[in-house]
């Protein structure tokens, strides 16, 4: 097994953490955020989690390509968190104390915010996919190769795990219903993360293949342009040299799919649809133990194959769902959410170990837009959307100042788990084209 370094498991650890907690906070708490603090709807949160999905991956898709034609990974992800961090610290002044004077009245001011909050998610979402989605994700990539790519990703795809429980526990001193809480909330993690880049510029190393190729440029010059390598993913050409990565993308969008359908209501279902108040201290447990089997299940990919992981992963998932449908009460919700968490994030450690594997050589950046459009653009789009249909009717309640908040319910598993047998589906069918096609992976 190729042998990587202190500087490069601390770096990992560390700018694949904090970002996490960044990607967390958006993706679990921005819902959480406007529909507390501005009464938003199911479609307002399906619209803001699509805007940054398109975002996302228009993002990685030019920042990636960017990445590999300057051949400097190091400075567009210290940059990146750097500018991250500032733009997670306006969320603190979109508040009702200073939306109303400016609105004029209480309702055009929950209008204002709601419309604030999702213009400043895509703003903070092209420096977060910047910095993380595309760059530190293809220096990943750089350093990866066919004997440690799982353990790699086993421990990269712990880290949200990590970062839902460390902000689950941080959140549990916070009254959410409180618009000061959410303004210690973003300034802590702004600094947190704009620290963070500031610390890389000293820690971070370049992999030597990059390092490399910004050599054979210096002295060669450019053998392409920069809007071909930001094309160059799309390409039939390429396509069609690569068909393992693209049916593997297409298969990693179908998983991503099922979990946004209900990931944006997830919190909102505990504490609102369960009536859950001490959901965190369900979760935590479960988030622990998700933990450690998704460190150790890196190896599994490692040892035996995309096959051989995949599958167990689904069907934990899948599981997870079924108990979430039937159950209510708090321990049959823990084991359902175990499962849940553990087939979620070991399905990420495999798609991604996989996506990764399939890569050609030096060409880490120029792909990242495409596993991001499976990842984040096409699920972000259809997942919210089939979770705010099926609460499209979901039970209504008042809140204290007239307004009203829809109450989410375990439609949303339902729906996820019909997505995720359609998953099922398509994954025996690559299987085929592997062991027809391609013996040698399938082995």
């Amino acid at each position: 097994m190729k042998k990587l370094g202190g500087k490069f498991w601390t770096a990992l650890i560390l700018f694949g953490l904090v970002g996490q907690i960044a990607w967390v906070v958006e993706n679990m708490y921005f819902n959480v955020f406007i529909y507390k603090m501005f009464r938003a709807t199911a479609s307002n949160i399906s619209f803001m989690v699509a805007a940054s999905a398109v975002m996302a991956a228009i993002t990685t898709l030019l920042i990636g390509a960017l990445s590999d034609y300057i051949a400097k990974r190091k400075l567009i992800i210290c940059g990146g968190y750097l500018i991250w961090g500032i733009s997670i610290l306006v969320f603190a002044f979109i508040r009702l104390d200073i939306l109303e004077p400016i609105a004029g009245s209480h309702l055009a001011a929950m209008s204002l915010g709601v419309t604030l909050v999702i213009i400043m998610d895509c703003v903070m979402t092209f420096f977060g996919s910047s910095a993380n989605d595309a760059a530190f994700n293809a220096w990943m990539t750089d350093w990866g190769d066919d004997s440690n790519r799982g353990k790699i990703e086993g421990f990269n795809s712990m880290m949200p795990l990590i970062a839902i429980l460390v902000v689950f526990g941080s959140f549990m001193f916070f009254d959410l219903d409180q618009s000061e809480s959410w303004v210690k909330i973003y300034l802590i993690i702004g600094i947190v993360v704009l620290v963070i880049g500031i610390l890389g510029f000293f820690l971070m190393q370049e992999a030597p293949s990059v390092l490399a190729q910004r050599k054979l440029q210096s002295e060669n010059g450019h053998s392409y342009g920069y809007w071909s390598t930001v094309i160059h993913g799309f390409k039939p050409s390429v396509i069609k040299e690569n068909p393992l990565l693209y049916f593997v993308i297409l298969a990693f969008a179908i998983f991503n799919i099922s979990i946004q359908v209900f990931m944006p209501y997830l919190i909102l279902y505990y504490e609102k649809g369960l009536g859950m108040d001490n959901y965190v201290l369900i979760m935590a447990p479960a988030i622990i133990i998700a933990a450690v089997v998704t460190a150790l299940y890196g190896k599994v990919f490692d040892k035996y194959g995309f096959q051989k992981s995949a599958i167990p992963s689904l069907t934990m998932l899948m599981i997870g769902y079924v108990v979430l449908i039937i159950f209510r009460t708090v321990i049959p919700v823990f084991i359902g959410s175990l499962f849940m968490m553990s087939g979620y994030l070991t399905g990420m450690s495999v798609f991604g170990a996989m996506i990764r594997s399939q890569i050609p050589e030096n060409k880490a950046g120029q792909f990242q837009g495409i596993r991001i459009i499976g990842m984040v653009l096409i699920p972000g789009i259809i997942g919210p959307s089939i979770g705010a249909a099926v609460l499209k009717n979901a039970e209504m309640i008042q809140n204290n100042d007239g307004t009203f908040s829809f109450i989410p319910n375990n439609k949303i598993f339902i729906a996820a788990l019909i997505v995720a047998v359609i998953l099922l589906l398509v994954l025996f069918t690559i299987f085929r084209y592997m062991k027809k096609k391609l013996p040698e992976i399938a082995a």
